[in-house]
């Protein structure tokens, strides 16, 4: 198709970081100019990046501008006052390993929280705009799209949307003040309505606000309405996360000897899925085969608590921990995998997070094992899909009835999943969408 507007894409996370908060807009960008756009990708030159994965540079299109400008973050200035070595990454809202968070490392994130307001990033906003003005003289767009967090992405797109008149689309991959660490930010009163007046002026005064599923979608819906704007629901929209055929396993994947139940990225304290553990642990008291058969596989950065909990459960023999793999790798471990663990983090949240992971779980076809609220819409998905099943944090009784029903089909050889309408959350037409999104946008 003839590519004629162009879309200016600011976001802090590109290859060749990793992780799960580069997907979404490198697979955008991916397939943008099969529907009639051109992408231009603004980004830092040296973000602080939770991970390195130089294979996801393969997705990157030949003949996408990507520009590129130095960032300054606080990043070695919280290394030096917490003793934390040089290079060592550091996670979202500088929270670490949970077990080891001292007294500095508490404090940090109380400034984070106070003072570094949206994030740490605050200090690319003022020179990103300065460059993003004079390049887009010679370089004009037709729309603009900030992908927060971090939030301070946002910011910049605020700006140049006041100053130049280009239509704005914010998306949130993740909420703002309904985060899930959003309360272990220790805020002071006036830090909390800066953040909340800064994400009112987002919400507000984007062309289109764009989110990952329909629970973020209807909160930012109320939100607007307590602003007293109720007549801007119709520019609230959801896109959601997906998963990218070209990434499916394609070649011959040997079924697991082990019963194997994987997880796959980041396991931190509030994802610890103690009733899973519970499970297993009954389980295996009962039946000693299914105790020599079982595998928990912990694959990425696993905080120690998550680790003990396992231990402290008995289950240190079925342990396995794999250090962060590249993407290309990944989807083999998933399709090989007897289940995949999907936990949503236990917060006040939970019912609204859809993790990419997720939907490249169900595109793995195998039996998706989730832990989270039974009214979420991780759940909702599940169910239309029958790609799965779930259990609450706290039902043992499901998880056990759930856990044993796999494994007496992992046993019979009947363990399989046929889940349908899956493709619903292809990237390519999750891409689709967002380009009817941009043109009903650049009609108006």
């Amino acid at each position: 198709m003839l590519t004629s507007k162009k879309l200016l894409i600011i976001t802090y996370y590109w290859p060749p970081t990793g992780g799960a908060g580069v997907q979404r807009w490198l697979k955008f960008v991916k397939y943008l100019r099969d529907f009639g756009w051109q992408p231009v990708v603004y980004t830092p030159s040296n973000p602080e990046s939770p991970d390195e994965d130089e294979s996801l540079l393969r997705d990157v299109p030949n003949g996408v501008t990507v520009l590129k400008t130095e960032i300054w973050e606080p990043y070695n200035v919280y290394r030096k006052f917490t003793g934390a070595k040089k290079g060592e990454k550091i996670q979202a809202a500088f929270h670490g390993d949970k077990k080891k968070a001292g007294f500095k490392q508490k404090l940090s994130v109380w400034i984070r929280g106070n003072f570094l307001i949206p994030d740490p990033r605050k200090f690319w906003i003022k020179p990103s705009v300065a460059y993003l003005k004079d390049w887009l003289k010679q370089n004009p767009v037709d729309a603009i799209v900030s992908s927060g967090p971090p939030h301070s992405m946002h910011m910049i797109a605020r700006r140049l949307h006041k100053e130049t008149g280009i239509k704005w689309i914010a998306d949130f991959r993740d909420p703002w003040t309904n985060i899930d660490f959003y309360d272990d930010l220790n805020l002071a009163g006036w830090a909390d309505r800066r953040h909340r007046k800064m994400e009112q002026q987002v919400l507000q005064e984007a062309d289109v606000v764009l989110s990952v599923g329909p629970t973020m979608n209807a909160q930012f819906i109320e939100m607007m309405h307590g602003y007293g704007h109720r007549n801007q629901d119709a520019k609230f929209k959801v896109i959601a996360n997906g998963y990218d055929e070209d990434d499916v396993y394609k070649g011959a994947v040997e079924s697991d000897s082990r019963f194997s139940v994987s997880h796959i990225g980041t396991m931190s304290n509030a994802r610890n899925p103690e009733v899973l553990w519970r499970a297993i642990q009954k389980l295996a008291s009962e039946d000693s085969v299914f105790a020599k058969t079982v595998e928990i596989r912990l694959i990425g950065k696993v905080d120690s608590s998550v680790s003990d909990s396992v231990r402290a459960h008995g289950l240190g023999d079925a342990l396995k921990l794999v250090p962060y793999l590249p993407h290309h790798e990944v989807v083999k471990w998933q399709k090989q995998s007897s289940l995949l663990l999907l936990v949503l983090n236990n917060t006040r949240t939970a019912k609204g997070i859809l993790t990419g992971k997720f939907f490249e779980y169900m595109s793995a076809q195998r039996p998706v094992l989730a832990v989270g609220p039974i009214d979420g819409d991780a759940a909702e998905i599940l169910r239309e899909t029958g790609a799965g099943t779930i259990a609450g944090y706290s039902d043992d009784q499901l998880m056990y009835d759930q856990l044993k029903t796999f494994w007496q089909q992992f046993q019979s050889g009947t363990l399989r999943v046929n889940a349908s309408g899956v493709d619903r959350y292809s990237r390519k037409e999750l891409t689709r969408q967002l380009a009817d999104v941009l043109n009903e946008l650049t009609r108006k």
